[in-house]
């Protein structure tokens, strides 16, 4: 059924969401009139676009409200989630120019797929309804399909690609079948309508099935194990700028998308998938840490430190309540920020003809570059949870989450693997400080803005740390904790 818009006042909350879609499109046509020397103007524009639209969210532009027949809600929580996609966003478009220019793989294209897959991310955040959270989280797999193999004569990103399409569609079926499922046994797409159906206890069996295939789909969004087999494959094949983006702002998006049917539709039976969750961040705890302890290559280092920082997501979730999920909330925005340093690490000394994605390529780091090799401490400081960088805020809230939730054995498991975690970080800053220097490297391609944002980036780990307290609270705040 077509929902006709009674006046511009019905449009106003998507306001945000308009600018990105109208100026993607814009740029889209632009493209085509330009040449090859005038696409960083384009780029440059988009990363103009998102900026726009993370003030205008953050200035509260449009308001708030649930508009397009109660399917799209603007809230606290949303308005949170979208100024902090933006920001990631932007940021991995700026890390992706000179190193895809550098490499001939620009094309004009992956600007627009970059806006797409943020607007997939906005409208997931904002979703009030099945539909709605379906629709953006196909669009941004889409675009992210279409960015991991934008280095078409690579075969290891054409394999990358393959299997991230083809493991994605298998997950994007286990959580339609389980939103049809939910839906079947409330009547309902709304999610305070499916709610409702649950609070009453409608067809309980085909409830509590749904809800297994739903938690299946969220827990491969999320690349936790037993559904992390893409992950590492995918990280290591796609071009370095385009990991960031897929490995960064995508996990905020996913953590909504976990927020909305869990706590928002299915919280009235938490007792089920809290102990689903849980069993989730053990094995992903388990997988994601004893993986990474015998990786060489850094990108499938930092794949597998991910499936790790999941399982810490997930320890929030199982704590339940507004205070778990503030808890994860904030736990996801500071890892989108982590990942986004850690990524740009390797762009940052990656040369024409050469990737620096080994952990022997970070050997004498100090001798050679001292300024740099601090800026690549902080991150693996803050990646490990070493106090007083943001990390460890992060790991702490939602280790007192899961015991504020009854769950003091996983926040014990939390802690052991906490440890075996800070050991392949520990190796990385080993390699930078004590080993020899083996052989000249190429001198790095990024240029000096790119080195400014890396440096805020990275020192902004450190700042974030000591003033962590804002960002908890504006995420309590979000969620009513």
């Amino acid at each position: 059924m077509i929902m006709p818009v009674r006046s511009a006042a019905d449009l106003l909350p998507l306001l945000p969401e308009l600018v990105v879609v109208a100026g993607a499109f814009t740029l889209l046509m632009l493209d085509l009139f330009i040449s090859e020397r005038q696409r960083a103007l384009t780029h440059g524009l988009g990363i103009a676009l998102l900026l726009v639209a993370m003030l205008m969210v953050a200035l509260g532009v449009g308001g708030q409200g649930v508009v397009l027949g109660e399917m799209f809600v603007r809230d606290t929580f949303a308005d949170v989630l979208k100024v902090a996609i933006c920001a990631v966003s932007a940021m991995a478009m700026a890390y992706a120019w000179s190193y895809l220019r550098v490499r001939d793989l620009y094309k004009g294209e992956i600007t627009v797929l970059m806006l797409f897959a943020t607007l997939g991310m906005m409208l997931m955040v904002s979703s009030n309804s099945l539909v709605m959270l379906y629709v953006g989280l196909e669009m941004l797999a889409l675009c992210s399909y279409a960015l991991v193999v934008c280095d078409r004569d690579n075969p290891i990103a054409s394999e990358a690609g393959i299997k991230y399409f083809v493991l994605g569609s298998v997950a994007s079926g286990l959580l339609l079948y389980g939103l049809s499922l939910v839906y079947g046994a409330t009547g309902s797409l709304d999610l305070h309508g499916v709610a409702a159906a649950v609070e009453d206890g409608s067809n309980r069996t085909l409830l509590l099935t749904g809800v297994a295939f739903v938690v299946a789909g969220v827990a491969f969004k999320l690349g936790a194990a037993p559904f992390h087999m893409w992950l590492p494959d995918v990280y290591q094949g796609a071009p370095t700028p385009i990991t960031l983006f897929i490995g960064a702002a995508p996990k905020i998006a996913a953590f909504a998308l976990a927020y909305r049917l869990l706590d928002v539709a299915l919280g009235p039976a938490d007792a089920h998938w809290r102990m689903m969750l849980a069993g989730l961040a053990v094995l992903s705890l388990a997988f994601g840490n004893l993986g990474a302890l015998v990786q060489t290559n850094f990108k499938r280092l930092l794949a597998y430190s991910t499936i790790s920082h999941v399982g810490f997501l997930l320890v929030g979730l199982a704590g339940g309540g507004a205070q778990g999920f503030a808890a994860s909330m904030f736990y996801a925005i500071s890892y989108a920020l982590m990942s986004a340093a850690g990524f740009g690490v390797i762009v940052m000394l990656s040369g024409r003809g050469f990737e620096a994605d080994r952990i022997a390529d970070f050997k004498g780091l100090n001798v050679r570059n001292p300024w740099m090799a601090g800026l690549v401490l902080c991150v693996m400081a803050s990646l490990a949870g070493v106090p007083p960088f943001l990390g460890f805020w992060a790991k702490l809230a939602v280790l007192r989450a899961a015991l504020d939730g009854g769950m003091m054995w996983l926040a014990v498991i939390g802690v052991v693997f906490a440890v075996v975690g800070a050991f392949y970080y520990l190796r990385v800053i080993k390699a930078m400080y004590f080993d020899a220097p083996e052989g000249e490297l190429p001198a790095p391609s990024a240029g000096r803005p790119l080195g400014i944002l890396f440096g805020v980036n990275a020192l902004g780990l450190l700042v974030l740390g000591l003033a962590w307290n804002p960002i908890m609270a504006w995420c309590m705040r979000a969620l009513g904790a």
